[in-house]
This record gives structure tokens, C-alpha cells and sequence, in this order.
């Protein structure tokens, strides 16, 4: 009797030629995949590089914009600060997105001489805003000593204050900057601010729960209850600016730091330049030409602010926000120095 295999063998050629196939088919899918993200990616590449100069160029278009301003002060109702225009530039048409080649990008301009200077501040300035906070009155010294001791140059620290010897113990260590800020965030690495970030961010602080009802009676906070302040050194300070304090765009918790004012004699100037309806960056706003009268309409004292305030603005931090079709959008931030129309420098891009 013969026993014939040649069925069992196209059998099994069947299955090993099925394998193949769904192998290959693995392979070929594998492949696909691996073009199909390499294709993303050079996409994004080549998105990343065309967003960057895309935002380049809409700095470049801020610098236009700020060349084009014919007034002799800076206020919040001109174009270059998103208000209507003044009889001095009202002939400026801008755009805002920017159509710039196959993409667009929007923009905003916040100028820096609306806050007062962490690196020209002195002792008195920085514990008129601490105390304007609300900060207890043992940590102002200790914040307001270390501030000018990160800034100052390296020696003995103040009374409150500390120095690299105080950082090197911490975990981990890092020296004393001793020189100007870049940054208003190096805030954060100084004694007093380091442990209560809520002093430099505003807010309540997170460390512990705290009462659900907290009294405020201005000596502080009691030992179960949360710091809570009504706006942080953030807001009143930057790292970079002219040192004088822009009247016609500041706000009341900067204007009340100026020397000779208060907060109800910086309510009235804002209500002076806001015009009448109240509300400042509108039609009927009557900015400021003469920082000394504008002191002293508001009851302040001008030989005491003259040195600390004025009506221009010379810093100016651009925000801007590119898109190129499907791909994600980018945002950038520009610092602008302007030191006439035609001389308007990027500072930093990033």
C-alpha cells in the first residue's frame, strides 16, 4: 500500500506562504508608519522654522508700529496699546492679526514704565509696596534687605537681609546673583520670597489649610491663617525699564509707590486721566502731557515725584502669536527698547 505526503506538503507550503504574506504585511505597515511620522516630523520642522520667523516678523511689524506714534507722551487710548488712537495717530491703520506671507499673527503691547524698576528701587520703595500688600510687618524688612542684597554687590548683608553665605546652606545651593535682575522671576530665588512665593505671585498662600474665614485688620495674619495678598511684586515691579514710572499707564498699586502719594491720591489721578466715562484706553481719555501737573492735580507732592515719574514710556514687551495653516500656533515675547521713533532695538526674542 502507498501512502502519498504530496497534499500534507502543499499544506503546509499553504501556511508558510500565509505567514510570509502577513509578515511582509506587518513589514510594509511598520514602513508606512515610520514615512508617515517621518513626514510629520519633517513638517514640523520646517512649521518650526517658518513660525519662527513669523513671529520675527511680527516684531518687527510692534517696531513699526511704536516708529509710526506722533504723540509727545505714551497713554493707553493709542494704537500701539490696543485703544481707539488720539488726534496724533489716529492716522495709523494697523492690522491685528497680520496676514505676513502663507500665515498670520496676532499681537499685544504692554509697555514696562507702567511698573516700577526692582533694579533702581530703594529700601523705602520696595517696603511701601510690601505694606501696601499687606505683608506682615517682620517680613518686609527680611524681603525688602535680601532684595537689595541679591542686587547690590557682594559684602556683609543688611540687618534682615543675606548673602551667599545664607544660600549656600540651602538644598540645593546657589550664590547670591549680586548684580541686576534680568528677570522678575529671580524674585523667587531671594530669602523671604523663596519660602512665601505668594508675596511675589499675589494671591493666598498654599502651605497650609487655614480658617475658611480670614479677617483683615492689617496687622498681619494670625498664626493658623493663610497670607493672603491682593496682588504680588510681579505686578508692581519689572526687571527692565527707564527707572520712571509712566503716570498715564500705570496702575493704582504702582502709582501709590511713587513718593508723596498715596493710594487715594492714585485712584484720583487714574479717574483725571480715564476722562468721563471712568474708564481708562477709550475715546474720551485726557492723558497726561506734564508728569509734575499731573502730580499735583492729583494732590501729590511734584518735588518729590518729579524724579520717579513722567508721561513716555521706553520699554515695551511684545506678546505674539504665530500660525502657519494646520500647525500648531507658537507664541514669542519681544522686549523692545525705543529710544527715539527711529531707533527701536529688540532687546530679546524668545
Amino acid at each position: 500500500m502507498k501512502i502519498r505526503l504530496h497534499n500534507n506538503s502543499a499544506g503546509i507550503a499553504l501556511i508558510i506562504a500565509l505567514i510570509a504574506v502577513l509578515v511582509l504585511s506587518a513589514l510594509a505597515a511598520g514602513f508606512a508608519l515610520s514615512m508617515k511620522v517621518e513626514t510629520r516630523l519633517a513638517f514640523n520642522a520646517n512649521s518650526d522654522t517658518q513660525l519662527y520667523w513669523l513671529g520675527r516678523s511680527g516684531a518687527e511689524y510692534c517696531r513699526w508700529v511704536l516708529s509710526q506714534e506722533k504723540c509727545n507722551y505714551d497713554s493707553l487710548n493709542q494704537i500701539w496699546a490696543g485703544g481707539p488712537g488720539t488726534d496724533c495717530d489716529t492716522n495709523l491703520e494697523v492690522s491685528n492679526p497680520v496676514q505676513i506671507g502663507n500665515g498670520t499673527c496676532t499681537w499685544q503691547i504692554i509697555d514696562l514704565d507702567r511698573y516700577a524698576n526692582i533694579n533702581t528701587a530703594n529700601g523705602p520703595e520696595i517696603q511701601q509696596a510690601l505694606t501696601d500688600m499687606g505683608v506682615d510687618a517682620n517680613e518686609i524688612s527680611v524681603v525688602s534687605d535680601s532684595i537689595q542684597d541679591w542686587i547690590g554687590p557682594a559684602g556683609p548683608p543688611r540687618v534682615a537681609g543675606a548673602e551667599s553665605d545664607y544660600y549656600q546652606g540651602l538644598d540645593p545651593p546657589y550664590y547670591a546673583k549680586n548684580a541686576p535682575i534680568d528677570d522678575i522671576s529671580e524674585l523667587l530665588l531671594i530669602r523671604g520670597i523663596l519660602d512665601h512665593p505668594e508675596i511675589y505671585w499675589g494671591g493666598c498662600a498654599t502651605n497650609n489649610p487655614g480658617p475658611t474665614f480670614q479677617h483683615k485688620l492689617g496687622f498681619g495674619n494670625s498664626p493658623d491663617e493663610n497670607a493672603c495678598y491682593p496682588f504680588g511684586l510681579k505686578d508692581v515691579f519689572t526687571a527692565i525699564s527707564s527707572g520712571r514710572i509712566n503716570i498715564n499707564t500705570a496702575g493704582t498699586n504702582v502709582l501709590a509707590m511713587i513718593p508723596g502719594m498715596n493710594a487715594a491720591m492714585a485712584d484720583n489721578l487714574i479717574k483725571l486721566r480715564a476722562g468721563p466715562d471712568g474708564v481708562d484706553g477709550t475715546d474720551d481719555d485726557t492723558p497726561f502731557q506734564d508728569a509734575g501737573q499731573a502730580i499735583q492735580s492729583a494732590g501729590g507732592n511734584p518735588g518729590l515725584a518729579g524724579n520717579f515719574v513722567s508721561t513716555r514710556s521706553s520699554t515695551f514687551m511684545v506678546f505674539i502669536t504665530a500660525q502657519i495653516g494646520s500647525a500648531p500656533p507658537r507664541k514669542y515675547t519681544a522686549i523692545l527698547h525705543r529710544s527715539s521713533p527711529t531707533d527701536i532695538q529688540v532687546l530679546s526674542f524668545y
